[in-house]
């Protein structure tokens, strides 16, 4: 059972080496998952002398004021009689601590160097103290609560110091330690105050009781120590601990050990309970409970422990692997990238994600809205058409048809389709841009290179403006295809107006008649209709055929070329990852591996047994 201490500490320090501290984490925390022992106190509770006799060391700092200032992470290691003692600190993993004057300042240097000489840090200290006369255990010793701050600290050095015991001793897996003086009444202890709060039931809760000889005369603890004041279901222990003038005169922490003994034992008040009393006593009892805690909590961290390798590696999957480092494979890496882009692109436009039904919209809907808007009722009314034919005529009026003034009525008829056309290929292109944008956004291997993303965009949307542009053309080609050859049959087939109107001898005037001229407006207004119908039809084909097929067919033609003649150090900026991912993938890697390592620690364990 001994290994399962050391195996809860091996993983608690691969945690801090991995910046795993517990608290809010947005990868989850599994130092908030293993069972420890926090100790809780008020200042001047007697916290700092109950961990020492525990420990049988006089090692913390002490002075006036809010000494502690960071977390304590306390591992005992029982080693064989007769060995020496030594400590070591995480932070500094080869260098043994024989002097423990030598760990107090080392603890009070490295407070100062993390938090300054004044505030608080919540990023523990892990010292392991390796010696015959310990019990495996791990304590964790936090800042003692206080009410107000000494000159120079922060205002909210009080709150932020409740803040941190809160964020221990709430945990469901923390086991509080709740430490009391006895002189003082129970009700007013800020260790059991806070330990009701978050334990109401003193399931998870030790209380030990301190300053048991400083106790006025004629009165005890028995009710705090019996349960009867406040009972807790792990009960309470008492301790004496050294009197200010042995601290002040070094004497030995083995000796205080005896003296306290015999101070139970030959106690009129407590000699009943002298067994169940006193810091040796609070180690085992402490020691084994935690044995139990991990045992029973083993299975259920695996479980956690596995499931959050499951989900880290699927991240990472998604995230990517980084980038190598030589311009081949950098190469091949911006090439499969654009692919990928290319692939969600085309996906929108044939139909697997929205977005082609866009382009259909506008042949569907907003060109014949267009081409309906039109102003051939203004343009072909009586007074135009007897303007135009007028005009067509000049000095000589026709004699058989106005032929001339047909083709100028028709001419700057058909010319109003070219604003229609060039509002459909606009739209198109307005389409494909935000297609572009949207399938930057969704591939998700792209999310990883801001840069790339920008310069695939700016080169995908720098093709579809070299197809705007051809296709605008093209479009404005059919309307004037259509100005250029008039459709003879068209007009062959028309009646013939020779006698109404049409003879030589007739006077000029008759020859504009209202009927007459009504009749060459209907006349183009069909011929107009009809163009009009082909170009419904013609204009989308031209649309599709200039656009949309070469942006599903060349879109990136050119930037691949590009791409191609690049040097490795041009590929790099290129794939310069977003800091952000890369920043998660590192944060994501470590604690894949923190992971694997406490697997392997546990394995390792024959904990069942």
């Amino acid at each position: 059972m001994d290994g399962l201490i050391g195996l809860v500490n091996r993983i608690q320090r691969a945690c801090t080496v991995l910046g795993d501290n517990g608290g809010e984490n947005a990868l989850g925390s599994l130092w908030d998952a293993l069972p420890s022992v926090v100790v809780v106190g008020g200042q001047s509770s007697g916290k700092s002398s109950v961990l020492e006799s525990v420990v049988g060391k006089d090692f913390l700092p002490r002075g006036s004021g809010i000494v502690t200032r960071r977390p304590l992470v306390l591992q005992l290691q029982k080693t064989e009689d007769g060995t020496r003692e030594w400590a070591e600190f995480l932070h500094a993993p080869r260098k043994r601590f024989e002097d423990f004057a030598l760990v107090r300042k080392e603890i009070s240097d490295e407070t100062d160097r993390v938090g300054g000489r004044k505030g608080i840090s919540k990023i523990p200290i892990h010292l392991t103290v390796y010696s015959p006369n310990v019990v495996n255990l791990t304590l964790v010793d936090l800042p003692g609560l206080t009410k107000v701050a000494v000159e120079g600290q922060s205002d909210s050095i009080v709150a932020d110091i409740e803040d941190m015991v809160r964020s221990y001793v709430e945990k469901p897996n923390s086991i509080i330690l709740a430490v009391s003086p006895a002189n003082q009444d129970i009700a007013t202890s800020d260790a059991i105050k806070i330990a009701r709060e978050v334990d109401p039931n003193g399931e998870r809760t030790f209380g030990v009781a301190t300053k048991l000889d400083l106790m006025d005369k004629g009165t005890n603890a028995l009710d705090v120590l019996e349960g009867r004041t406040y009972r807790l279901q792990l009960g309470w222990v008492g301790v004496v601990n050294r009197s200010q003038q042995d601290i002040n005169k070094n004497t030995d922490m083995l000796a205080a050990r005896r003296r306290e003994r015999e101070y139970f034992q030959t106690s009129q008040d407590y000699g009943h309970l002298a067994s169940r009393m006193g810091s040796e006593y609070l180690g085992k009892l402490l020691s084994k409970h935690l044995e139990q805690v991990i045992k029973a909590r083993i299975p259920s961290i695996l479980a956690m422990i596995n499931k959050s390798i499951d989900d880290l590696e699927n991240e990472l999957n998604l995230l990517g692997r980084p980038i190598a480092v030589d311009s081949g494979a950098q190469l091949y890496t911006v090439l499969e990238l654009c692919r990928a882009f290319d692939h969600v692109f085309k996906d929108h436009l044939d139909g697997g994600r929205p977005g082609g039904e866009r382009i259909y919209s506008v042949f569907d809907n907003q060109l014949p809205a267009a081409l309906k808007r039109l102003p051939f009722d203004k343009h072909l009314s009586m007074q135009n058409v007897r303007k135009v034919v007028s005009e067509a005529d000049g000095y000589q009026p026709h004699l058989i048809a106005p032929e001339q003034g047909y083709r100028r009525l028709i001419e700057s008829s058909l010319a109003y389709f070219k604003g229609p056309a060039e509002a459909v290929v606009d739209a198109v292109h307005f389409i494909l841009r935000d297609l572009v944008r949207k399938s930057v956004g969704e591939t998700q291997e792209l999310k990883r290179f801001p840069t790339l993303q920008g310069e695939l965009a700016a080169a995908a949307i720098e093709s579809l403006e070299k197809f705007r542009d051809e296709s605008k053309k093209t479009a404005i080609r059919l309307v004037e295809m259509e100005s250029s050859y008039l459709t003879v049959d068209f007009f062959r087939k028309l009646p013939q107006e020779m006698e109404k109107g049409g003879n030589p001898g007739s006077s000029s005037m008759d020859r504009y008649t209202d009927g007459h001229l009504r009749r060459i407006g209907s006349n183009v207004a069909s011929y107009v209709g009809m163009v009009c119908d082909l170009l419904r039809n013609s204009i989308p084909k031209a649309v599709v055929h200039c656009q949309v097929r070469e942006a599903k067919r060349a879109l990136l033609d050119h930037f691949y070329i590009v791409v191609g003649q690049k040097e490795s150090k041009q590929l790099s900026q290129m794939l310069d990852e977003d800091p952000a991912l890369m920043e998660r993938r590192t944060a994501l890697a470590k604690r894949l591996e923190l992971y694997k390592t406490a697997r392997n620690e546990i394995d390792s364990v024959a904990w069942a047994k």
